[in-house]
Protein backbone atom coordinates (compact mmCIF):
# COMPACT_ATOMS: atom_id res chain seq x y z
CA UNK A 1 0.00 0.00 0.00
CA UNK A 2 1.43 3.33 -1.06
CA UNK A 3 1.11 5.63 1.97
CA UNK A 4 -0.92 8.82 1.84
CA UNK A 5 1.08 11.97 2.30
CA UNK A 6 0.65 13.72 5.64
CA UNK A 7 -2.37 11.55 6.46
CA UNK A 8 -4.36 12.60 3.42
CA UNK A 9 -5.35 10.72 0.26
CA UNK A 10 -2.82 10.42 -2.53
CA UNK A 11 -3.49 12.99 -5.27
CA UNK A 12 -2.66 11.54 -8.69
CA UNK A 13 -2.58 13.51 -11.94
CA UNK A 14 -3.77 11.67 -15.07
CA UNK A 15 -3.00 13.11 -18.47
CA UNK A 16 -2.51 12.24 -22.13
CA UNK A 17 -3.07 13.68 -25.57
CA UNK A 18 -6.43 13.68 -27.31
CA UNK A 19 -7.38 10.13 -28.32
CA UNK A 20 -4.85 8.53 -25.98
CA UNK A 21 -7.45 6.70 -23.91
CA UNK A 22 -6.88 8.78 -20.78
CA UNK A 23 -10.56 9.05 -19.92
CA UNK A 24 -11.00 5.29 -20.31
CA UNK A 25 -8.19 4.69 -17.80
CA UNK A 26 -9.78 7.21 -15.44
CA UNK A 27 -13.07 5.29 -15.49
CA UNK A 28 -11.20 2.03 -14.88
CA UNK A 29 -9.72 3.56 -11.73
CA UNK A 30 -13.16 4.74 -10.61
CA UNK A 31 -14.33 1.11 -10.84
CA UNK A 32 -11.43 0.22 -8.52
CA UNK A 33 -12.55 2.78 -5.94
CA UNK A 34 -10.71 5.99 -6.85
CA UNK A 35 -12.38 9.40 -6.83
CA UNK A 36 -12.11 11.14 -10.21
CA UNK A 37 -11.89 14.91 -10.64
CA UNK A 38 -12.57 15.69 -14.31
CA UNK A 39 -10.98 19.04 -15.18
CA UNK A 40 -12.63 19.12 -18.62
CA UNK A 41 -16.07 18.60 -17.11
CA UNK A 42 -15.48 21.38 -14.60
CA UNK A 43 -14.39 23.67 -17.46
CA UNK A 44 -17.60 22.81 -19.33
CA UNK A 45 -19.65 23.55 -16.23
CA UNK A 46 -18.11 26.97 -15.52
CA UNK A 47 -18.54 27.96 -19.19
CA UNK A 48 -22.03 26.44 -19.43
CA UNK A 49 -25.34 28.28 -19.08
CA UNK A 50 -24.73 31.14 -16.63
CA UNK A 51 -21.59 29.36 -15.39
CA UNK A 52 -19.13 30.94 -12.99
CA UNK A 53 -16.79 32.04 -15.80
CA UNK A 54 -19.39 33.60 -18.07
CA UNK A 55 -19.44 37.11 -16.58
CA UNK A 56 -15.69 37.50 -17.02
CA UNK A 57 -15.81 35.95 -20.50
CA UNK A 58 -18.52 38.36 -21.61
CA UNK A 59 -16.55 41.30 -20.21
CA UNK A 60 -13.31 40.18 -21.87
CA UNK A 61 -14.57 39.03 -25.28
CA UNK A 62 -17.97 40.63 -25.81
CA UNK A 63 -21.58 39.49 -26.09
CA UNK A 64 -20.96 37.73 -29.40
CA UNK A 65 -19.06 34.97 -27.57
CA UNK A 66 -22.06 34.17 -25.36
CA UNK A 67 -24.93 32.08 -26.73
CA UNK A 68 -27.92 34.37 -26.43
CA UNK A 69 -30.40 31.53 -25.93
CA UNK A 70 -28.56 29.65 -23.19
CA UNK A 71 -26.10 32.07 -21.59
CA UNK A 72 -23.29 29.59 -22.28
CA UNK A 73 -19.99 30.08 -24.07
CA UNK A 74 -20.27 29.96 -27.85
CA UNK A 75 -17.68 27.23 -28.12
CA UNK A 76 -17.36 27.17 -31.90
CA UNK A 77 -16.74 30.92 -32.10
CA UNK A 78 -14.30 30.85 -29.19
CA UNK A 79 -12.45 27.83 -30.61
CA UNK A 80 -11.92 29.66 -33.89
CA UNK A 81 -10.64 32.75 -32.09
CA UNK A 82 -8.37 30.78 -29.75
CA UNK A 83 -6.74 28.89 -32.63
CA UNK A 84 -6.14 32.05 -34.63
CA UNK A 85 -5.00 34.24 -31.74
CA UNK A 86 -2.84 32.59 -29.06
CA UNK A 87 -3.22 35.64 -26.83
CA UNK A 88 -6.99 35.13 -26.80
CA UNK A 89 -6.53 31.52 -25.79
CA UNK A 90 -4.22 32.59 -22.97
CA UNK A 91 -6.78 35.18 -21.85
CA UNK A 92 -9.56 32.57 -21.81
CA UNK A 93 -7.37 30.13 -19.87
CA UNK A 94 -6.59 32.89 -17.38
CA UNK A 95 -10.33 33.12 -16.65
CA UNK A 96 -11.25 29.44 -16.71
CA UNK A 97 -8.23 27.66 -15.19
CA UNK A 98 -8.36 29.29 -11.72
CA UNK A 99 -12.02 28.30 -11.47
CA UNK A 100 -11.21 24.74 -12.54
CA UNK A 101 -8.52 24.60 -9.85
CA UNK A 102 -10.89 25.96 -7.22
CA UNK A 103 -13.74 23.58 -8.04
CA UNK A 104 -11.34 20.65 -8.41
CA UNK A 105 -9.91 21.27 -4.96
CA UNK A 106 -13.41 21.47 -3.48
CA UNK A 107 -14.33 18.14 -5.08
CA UNK A 108 -11.08 16.61 -3.80
CA UNK A 109 -11.83 17.83 -0.29
CA UNK A 110 -15.25 16.18 -0.45
CA UNK A 111 -13.67 12.92 -1.66
CA UNK A 112 -11.15 13.02 1.19
CA UNK A 113 -13.97 13.53 3.69
CA UNK A 114 -15.63 10.44 2.21
CA UNK A 115 -12.50 8.44 3.01
CA UNK A 116 -11.19 7.90 -0.54
CA UNK A 117 -7.58 6.70 -0.50
CA UNK A 118 -6.78 7.86 -4.06
CA UNK A 119 -8.01 11.01 -5.78
CA UNK A 120 -7.34 11.14 -9.53
CA UNK A 121 -7.23 14.50 -11.31
CA UNK A 122 -7.99 13.95 -15.02
CA UNK A 123 -6.23 16.96 -16.58
CA UNK A 124 -5.77 17.03 -20.38
CA UNK A 125 -3.38 20.01 -20.28
CA UNK A 126 -1.49 19.04 -17.13
CA UNK A 127 1.90 19.18 -18.87
CA UNK A 128 1.18 22.60 -20.36
CA UNK A 129 -0.12 24.14 -17.13
CA UNK A 130 2.05 25.11 -14.21
CA UNK A 131 -0.92 25.18 -11.86
CA UNK A 132 -1.06 21.53 -10.90
CA UNK A 133 2.47 20.31 -10.13
CA UNK A 134 2.47 21.53 -6.53
CA UNK A 135 -0.97 20.02 -5.92
CA UNK A 136 -0.17 16.47 -7.04
CA UNK A 137 1.82 13.64 -5.50
CA UNK A 138 2.47 11.85 -8.82
CA UNK A 139 1.58 11.95 -12.52
CA UNK A 140 0.50 9.11 -14.81
CA UNK A 141 0.60 9.62 -18.59
CA UNK A 142 -1.43 7.54 -21.05
CA UNK A 143 0.71 7.43 -24.17
CA UNK A 144 0.24 6.42 -27.80
CA UNK A 145 1.66 7.41 -31.22
CA UNK A 146 0.21 10.48 -32.96
CA UNK A 147 -1.16 8.39 -35.84
CA UNK A 148 -3.17 6.31 -33.37
CA UNK A 149 -4.54 9.50 -31.83
CA UNK A 150 -5.56 10.79 -35.26
CA UNK A 151 -7.38 7.60 -36.27
CA UNK A 152 -9.24 7.33 -32.96
CA UNK A 153 -10.39 10.94 -32.90
CA UNK A 154 -11.45 10.89 -36.56
CA UNK A 155 -13.50 7.74 -35.93
CA UNK A 156 -15.26 9.04 -32.83
CA UNK A 157 -15.77 12.68 -33.76
CA UNK A 158 -15.86 12.90 -37.54
CA UNK A 159 -13.19 15.60 -37.55
CA UNK A 160 -10.85 15.82 -40.51
CA UNK A 161 -7.25 14.61 -40.28
CA UNK A 162 -6.07 18.22 -40.56
CA UNK A 163 -8.31 19.32 -37.70
CA UNK A 164 -7.08 16.54 -35.42
CA UNK A 165 -3.45 17.25 -36.34
CA UNK A 166 -4.06 20.89 -35.40
CA UNK A 167 -5.37 19.87 -31.97
CA UNK A 168 -2.40 17.56 -31.40
CA UNK A 169 0.02 20.31 -32.46
CA UNK A 170 -1.56 22.66 -29.89
CA UNK A 171 -0.95 20.17 -27.08
CA UNK A 172 2.29 19.17 -25.40
CA UNK A 173 4.54 16.78 -27.31
CA UNK A 174 4.84 13.11 -26.38
CA UNK A 175 8.38 13.61 -25.01
CA UNK A 176 7.23 16.58 -22.91
CA UNK A 177 4.37 14.57 -21.40
CA UNK A 178 6.56 11.54 -20.72
CA UNK A 179 9.13 13.80 -19.06
CA UNK A 180 6.66 14.73 -16.30
CA UNK A 181 5.41 11.16 -15.79
CA UNK A 182 6.01 9.05 -12.72
CA UNK A 183 4.37 6.16 -14.60
CA UNK A 184 3.36 5.62 -18.24
CA UNK A 185 0.48 3.49 -19.56
CA UNK A 186 1.07 2.47 -23.17
CA UNK A 187 -2.15 2.44 -25.20
CA UNK A 188 -1.01 2.10 -28.80
CA UNK A 189 -3.10 0.73 -31.66
CA UNK A 190 -2.23 -2.85 -30.72
CA UNK A 191 -3.25 -2.46 -27.06
CA UNK A 192 -6.40 -4.45 -26.28
CA UNK A 193 -8.97 -3.33 -23.74
CA UNK A 194 -7.93 -6.29 -21.59
CA UNK A 195 -4.31 -5.19 -21.67
CA UNK A 196 -5.30 -1.60 -20.87
CA UNK A 197 -7.29 -2.89 -17.87
CA UNK A 198 -4.24 -4.84 -16.70
CA UNK A 199 -1.98 -1.80 -16.98
CA UNK A 200 -4.55 0.35 -15.18
CA UNK A 201 -4.78 -2.16 -12.31
CA UNK A 202 -1.00 -2.48 -12.04
CA UNK A 203 -0.50 1.27 -12.04
CA UNK A 204 -3.27 1.83 -9.48
CA UNK A 205 -1.61 -0.75 -7.23
CA UNK A 206 1.60 1.30 -7.32
CA UNK A 207 -0.34 4.12 -5.69
CA UNK A 208 -2.15 2.07 -3.08
CA UNK A 209 -5.46 1.28 -4.80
Amino acid sequence: MHPSRHGRPLRLGLTGGIGSGKSTVGQMWVSLGAALIDADQIARDVTGPHGAAMGAIRAAFGDEFVDEATGALDRARMRALAFSRPEARAQLEGIVHPLVTLHGNLQAQQAAEQGRALIVFDIPLLTESGRWACRLDAVVVVDCPAETQIVRVMQRSGLSREAVQGIIASQASRPARRAVADAVIANGADCTLENLHAQARQTAALFGL
